[in-house]
């Protein structure tokens, strides 16, 4: 058996953090044995549907890494994999169902509907306890009230019967018989029901293994009827855990950014995002951390928890920061450049963007957080916290301060070099006899403005000396 796993996304909206998750998964175990992983667009919601969606969901999977092997735009064996275009294989299985007596046409109007929900409710039962009135209609007779204008939708017969399944992250699962009653199949517009074309897309396709969130883990009960129905085997399910925020509640728009496309806008690196993804719910074998999930050599269906994963912008800032770290120094730079914004950086040369990218490194998260620093090199000003003044407050402070403008006024370039740096703090530390803390944060109060910061030689190396002057002054 080749294993042959699929990622159906809604081309409703963005790629959502969660499916962008299930959609890893999916990958990961088609990759671990050697089988095949499947884009298929469910489409079937006509009015909310985009291709605008579509494209950005297959950006959004391409830039996390996840490749495909069949698809809207790879076509294999089994397509179209769009299910827009896959209309006339729903309608044709619905009236096969019908003509054996496995589905039926049902004229229930909004009206009636409504009244037996009510009348259910009163006497405390399920709604679908009533909605199977014109279950035992001859098919002459409903053929008759379609032709009279009338209109319909499709609804499956329950065969009355228990089901269950041994899930690969919840084990046995079962429904008892009167979970659900007769349901629709084909819309009164003719548009197929997710539960109806799901399973038949999954079951010619030849999908061995669902791999999908806890939440549709109901659908499943109405699905396991339509294999039945269709004389297929259902594949092997694997229900994953709800992503969670901090409050424990399902990840939402209140939680933050929900989208792999805000992500990539924010600056994070795709590999630092589907390391962290790749986690939430799941557990190395060896215990890693960090990992690349091209070299997961194995992805183990086992080793998906049940337990709700939560998600913690926090942990995954960290896990940015370590790729951050990582990447090489023109890489950073790119990175600098298409997301600070900002002319002061972008005039430089690529020689002091290099070294501004060492220099800050480690001190940022996201490639974003970097124009944060840019004020220490081009704003005279100062950060008057508690520390900083604490420090103008030392009598040894005026005396740098003095020693330093001096300094400075000998400079010829537009900039001090590291090695003038270590001159000036030797002769405030043998000449001047200013030692410890007061050395250090006074010298580099004078010359930042700050009380702490990225290395001082580095940050003066990169500041105008103009800049500089004026801040003594200031």
């Amino acid at each position: 058996m080749t294993v042959r796993v699929r990622f159906a996304p809604s081309p409703t909206g963005y790629l959502h953090i969660g499916g962008a998750r299930t959609a890893l998964y999916s990958y990961l175990f088609a990759k671990a044995n050697n089988g095949k992983f499947i884009l298929r667009v469910e489409d079937t919601d006509l009015e909310r549907s985009k291709r605008e969606y579509e494209l950005a969901q297959v950006n959004d999977l391409k830039w996390c890494g996840i490749e495909y092997d069949e698809g809207p735009d790879r076509p294999g064996d089994y397509g179209p994999y769009r299910q827009s275009e896959r209309q006339e294989i729903y309608k044709n299985l619905a009236e096969k169902f019908i003509q054996e007596g496995k589905a039926y046409y049902c004229f229930l109007t909004s009206e009636e509907l409504e009244e037996l929900t009510v009348k259910a409710e009163a006497e405390k039962k399920a709604p679908h306890t009533y909605h199977g009135k014109y279950r035992d209609l001859s098919l002459e007779e409903a053929k008759k009230k379609i032709e009279a204008g009338e209109d319909y939708v499709i609804r499956f017969k329950n065969p009355g019967k228990t089901w269950a399944i041994k899930d690969i992250v919840r084990g046995d699962v079962s429904w008892p018989v009167d979970m659900v009653g007769d349901f629709v199949i084909i819309r009164s517009n003719g548009m197929p029901v997710y539960n109806f074309c799901c399973v038949v897309d999954d079951a010619m396709m030849k999908i061995t293994h669902v791999i999908r969130a806890e939440e549709h883990l109901n659908n499943t009960c109405r699905q396991l009827m339509i294999y039945e129905a269709m004389g297929e085997k259902a594949p092997e399910f694997a229900h994953c855990s709800l992503l969670v925020g901090e409050d424990r509640q399902k990840l939402s728009k209140r939680h933050g950014a929900t989208s792999v496309t805000q992500y990539k806008e924010l600056g994070y690196l795709p590999e630092a995002l589907v390391n962290y993804l790749t986690l939430l719910g799941w557990s190395h074998p060896e215990e890693k951390d960090i990992f690349d999930i091209n070299a997961l050599e194995s992805f183990d269906l086992s080793r998906l928890s049940k337990s709700p994963a939560m998600y913690d912008i926090k942990k995954l800032n960290y896990y940015n920061e370590q790729y951050l770290r990582a990447l090489p120094v023109e890489k950073m730079v790119e990175g600098f450049e298409t997301f600070i914004g900002d002319e002061r950086f972008n005039s430089q040369t690529q020689e002091w963007k290099e070294k501004f990218a060492t220099l800050i490194n480690e001190k940022i998260q996201l490639f974003s957080e970097a124009k944060d620093f840019l004020d220490l090199f081009f704003v005279p000003g100062a950060d008057e916290d508690e520390q900083y003044k604490e420090a103008m407050s030392w009598e040894t402070t005026p005396q740098i301060k003095e020693y330093l403008k001096a300094e400075l006024s000998k400079v010829e370039g537009e900039y001090a070099t590291e090695e003038d740096v270590g001159n000036w703090m030797n002769y405030l530390k043998k000449e001047l006899k200013i030692k410890g803390k007061p050395l250090f944060m006074g010298i580099r109060v004078c010359l930042t403005g700050r009380a702490h910061g990225p290395d001082l030689k580095g940050v003066v190396a990169l500041s105008p000396v103009k800049v500089i002057k004026d801040r003594l002054e200031k």
